[in-house]
């Protein structure tokens, strides 16, 4: 059974966001999805005056009451599944779904080495502005080098996978991912040594991974979701190499060739090439093509503003869509309908949403003697439940948590708005219980 470790549990629930427009399939709030069929679709469904006339028949509001579908246990709402996935023990998580973290759009650019990777970073970060943005270089998770390595640095391949400590790598990206925060390592390239401290890097809305193998390692492809590799001829990439080495780096042309010859170009053509078909998108030219930039841009920014609320929020669940929920929906929508009839049939969504949220919440195994003597085992919330209504949406629904949790206690709040001069509503007496 799974196991009440943590002192409190938090379960929103709500019918109409305000922040999202509502499908006329579905209802998005914080709950389970329900995964049986509707009375009306056993039925055969037969539109919506066939569903009007089976529930406002004279014995069929009763049985529609108690119709939700699932077993009930002291307002508990229970399926196979969950009970199944119930008795394995779970452990703690901190994992985005756990807390309703928003996951980053995570970027990896590719790409030769003095192709225009960096330009390419730039010209996107600069054209974010208005987004929190992480760039993550791949050099700082070279291995540190020993005495000996560095004696004989010249000599050593910085572009062969192996020089990498892709593991570090990945842990850093996972965390980055997850919304937790990462200690980048600081990586002298002058000393060719990790140096303290480590950069700690936070979550952000984009994160940028650039260096020549960022495509190389399948896990840590897997944690992103757009990959550019950024393609420039060889003879560029040489040239642009020759002159920063001379200038930055102080070294003479006949060494950077040597080392271009020996390790470079062999690497590129081994190791760096072959990722270029991962790539979804693959920049011609570097920095220099600022139409393939802006459409890159355009369309992060798309991804950043969607409102599909599952993807932005992980640990949101919709309700399946049956014709029972649609003919709800239709018939609240509808403007002819009553009002006695509206507030029937969004009561009744209400408790939907009440069910199957409370099937969401931790419980822990109970045995219990049957009135013929017999043991029954069962299961009951692992903690007392409360409830918070939220002023004013939320008092709809405080009914329909008293109808499925017998007893609860429920407290009420008033967040309050910039410009309300923070007084109480003109009636406080009627929030006040």
């Amino acid at each position: 059974m799974q196991r009440c470790s943590n002192p409190t549990h938090t379960l929103s629930l709500s019918l109409f966001p305000h922040y999202s427009p509502i499908s006329s399939d579905s209802i998005p709030v914080d709950i389970v999805a329900d995964r049986r069929r509707s009375a009306t679709e056993i039925a055969g469904g037969g539109g919506v005056d066939r569903y009007r006339s089976l529930l406002m028949g004279s014995n069929s509001v009763n049985g529609f009451l108690e119709s939700p579908a699932g077993v009930h246990f002291s307002g508990l709402h229970l399926d196979e599944s969950q009970l199944k996935s119930s008795q394995q023990e779970k452990k703690p998580t901190t994992s985005p779904k756990e807390y309703g973290h928003r996951e980053p759009f995570v970027i990896g650019v590719g790409g030769g080495a003095a192709s225009g990777k960096s330009t390419v970073c730039e010209m996107i970060i600069e054209q974010l502005h208005d987004q929190r943005v992480v760039l993550v270089n791949q050099e700082s998770f070279y291995h540190s080098l020993s005495e000996e390595e560095s004696s004989r640095v010249h000599e050593y391949n910085f572009d062969h996978p192996d020089a990498f400590d892709t593991e570090k790598l990945l842990s850093c990206m996972e965390n980055l991912k997850h919304g937790r925060p990462a200690d980048i390592p600081n990586y002298d390239l002058k000393t060719h040594r990790n140096v303290s401290p480590a950069r700690k890097v936070n979550p952000s809305d984009v994160i940028i991974l650039e260096g020549i193998l960022v495509f190389h390692d399948s896990h840590v492809r897997e944690l992103m979701n757009m990959k550019i590799f950024v393609d420039t001829d060889a003879d560029i990439r040489l040239a642009r190499r020759i002159c920063r080495d001379t200038v930055e780096k102080g070294r003479d042309v006949r060494t950077v060739l040597d080392q271009y010859s020996k390790f470079v170009k062999p690497a590129f053509d081994d190791f760096i090439l072959p990722t270029k078909k991962y790539a979804d998108i693959i920049i011609p030219r570097g920095g220099d093509n600022h139409v393939a930039i802006d459409l890159i841009v355009q369309h992060i920014r798309t991804k950043l503003g969607q409102h599909d609320l599952c993807k932005i929020y992980p640990n949101l669940y919709v309700i399946q869509s049956t014709f029972q929920i649609r003919g709800m929906h239709t018939l609240i929508r509808d403007a002819e309908t009553t009002k006695h009839d509206f507030i029937f049939y969004a009561d009744r969504l209400i408790r939907l949403v009440v069910e199957h949220g409370l099937g969401h919440l931790p419980f822990k195994e109970k045995q219990v003697i049957t009135p013929t003597g017999a043991v029954y085992t069962g299961v009951e919330f692992c903690r007392r439940l409360c409830g918070i209504s939220v002023i004013r949406s939320g008092e709809s629904m405080e009914n329909a948590l008293r109808a499925c949790c017998k007893g609860i206690k429920i407290g009420k709040i008033l967040i309050h708005r910039e410009g309300d001069n923070a007084n109480l509503p003109k009636s406080p007496k009627r929030h006040l219980r």
